[in-house]
């Protein structure tokens, strides 16, 4: 299992929530791997317990079988649900929206939304809901633009020969992003990972110079 790629599935602030999702996943016959972010190097030198995530990873190619799997368990959950839920308190409009970012609500409010649609007769067929899958997936396979704090302060490391200098830079060359898909992806712009590219050059020639002045000094 160690040699097999394991990509975030779901994120959660909440331990027990997340190892209860990771135990469903197994009972179903899929391998998982269940990851505390504390653990990791944040390079935006943030951590805090606030920030704290525990990740569901599954492979790639069970993300759609993770999915069934939950909408299956949704569908028998809605049937005890009533008007006191908040979703309930909803417009159609933001249910809507609910369903074209599924991707940041759980399996039963996704279910649950497109019940409460079904109850006031705006039923979305499934053409309509696979728009809203495709749209949603070009918007998140957009690169990001990194932090502006991070690229200056992987350069000054870089300079000063600082470690941390290398650990921006690759994580601006190296860092990708799932996307609800399963698909894996470059995180940053290129403009981004150019950067980091001149961050770890910048550092490495930085490091030469420093070791190369400290012996001269003792010759």
């Amino acid at each position: 299992m160690s040699q097999e790629t394991f990509l975030t599935y779901q994120k959660f602030n909440d331990q027990a929530a997340a190892s209860e999702l990771a135990q469903f996943l197994g009972e179903n016959g899929l391998a998982y791997e269940l990851e505390d972010s504390s653990i990791n190097f944040d390079v935006s030198f943030a951590y805090n317990e606030i920030n704290k995530e525990f990740r569901v990873k599954l492979r790639g190619n069970d993300f759609k079988r993770a999915d069934e799997l939950l909408q299956e368990l949704s569908k028998k959950s809605i049937e005890l649900a009533d008007e006191s839920h908040y979703l309930y308190q909803f417009s159609d409009e933001e249910l809507i929206d609910l369903l074209q970012k599924a991707d940041e609500w759980n399996a039963f409010d996704v279910a649950l939304a497109k019940d409460i649609l079904k109850q006031r007769g705006k039923e979305l067929n499934n053409n309509t809901l696979q728009q809203f899958r495709s749209e949603r997936l070009a918007v998140l396979s957009e690169p990001q633009k990194a932090n502006w704090v991070w690229v200056f302060t992987g350069y000054l490391l870089a300079v000063l020969g600082g470690l941390l200098g290398f650990f921006i830079g690759w994580h601006l060359i190296n860092h990708k992003k799932t996307l609800p898909s399963g698909e894996s992806i470059q995180a940053y712009t290129d403009a981004d990972r150019k950067n980091g590219y001149n961050i770890l050059a910048l550092g490495i020639i930085s490091f030469i110079a420093i070791i190369a002045f400290g012996l001269f000094r003792h010759i």
